[in-house]
């Protein structure tokens, strides 16, 4: 997908469905979508969606 003119004003909370993860390694929460979710802290991808 290409932009002109500037980044993209999309609220991913708001228009997609973000799920909440927690990362096993180091316990960090983070919001995410898609298949193959890499925690943005340490970059692991040993991670579980948070209850």
């Amino acid at each position: 997908m290409c932009s002109v003119g500037g980044p993209m004003d999309i609220e991913i909370e708001e228009r997609l469905n973000a799920k909440t993860y927690k990362c096993k390694d180091c316990q960090g929460t983070f919001k995410g979508i898609g298949k193959n979710i890499i925690c943005p802290s340490c970059g692991s991808d040993n991670v579980s969606e948070s209850v």
